[in-house]
């Protein structure tokens, strides 16, 4: 018989191997349009590193890579809040219009969920002069793409928009539907840790189907 460990061994460098030569023509953005960088904002020195990011991110997707995340940071606007989220969006806004107009317009979005989030929410209330405080009742994400409703706004907050009212959502809740979106039932999905059983979702979560086509 043979050696499975050293058939994972040269399986994992044969890997290693084609990932390498595949990644410096995926990184290659010259051989894009005109057109396609201009959408991503590649022609504005404000869009540019971020709309790089997600033209990466669509080539990557058309590559049939599994999971790509990208970060954008800074956000923690303690302080100077206008100042920073004015700018923070002017980097951010017109890439991420971009990432979603294009992989429509290739037919990726179909099968493609793209999750925009936040580790947190904002106070509506001030913090300092010009600044505001974490809040971890209330705070937006959205969903686009594979098996998500389109144009429409679930749930809402108090007077204040300090704490989420209706059509409440936890995270539990949120990685339940997640999960469901890519085939796998949360409350299925467990692993061994410490002698016993978890799962992603801990005892919780709900997939909430009224967001989902």
């Amino acid at each position: 018989g043979g050696n499975s460990e050293l058939a994972a061994r040269i399986a994992s460098y044969e890997l290693a191997y084609r990932m390498q030569m595949a990644v410096p023509e995926t990184m290659r953005l010259d051989g894009e349009t005109a057109a396609t960088q201009s959408l991503y904002g590649l022609d504005n020195k404000t869009t540019r590193p971020f709309g790089q990011q997600c033209l990466l991110a669509r080539r990557f997707v058309e590559r049939g890579v599994r999971f790509v995340q990208l970060y954008h940071n800074g956000w923690d606007a303690h302080s100077k809040l206008i100042a920073n989220h004015s700018s923070k969006i002017g980097q951010t806004d017109q890439p991420i219009a971009g990432l979603l107009t294009d992989l429509k317009s290739r037919g990726l979005l179909d099968d493609t969920l793209v999750l925009w989030g936040t580790e947190f929410g904002r106070t509506p209330v001030g913090q300092g002069s010009d600044g505001r405080d974490h809040n971890p009742h209330a705070m937006t994400f959205f969903l686009a793409g594979a098996g998500v409703k389109s144009g429409i706004a679930y749930g809402s907050t108090d007077d204040h928009g300090y704490y989420s009212t209706e059509n409440r959502v936890h995270f539990h809740d949120l990685h339940a539907t997640i999960l469901h979106l890519f085939g796998l039932d949360h409350k299925r999905l467990t692993y061994q840790y410490a002698g016993r059983d978890f799962r992603l979702t801990d005892i919780y979560g709900e997939v909430i189907h009224d967001i989902l086509t």
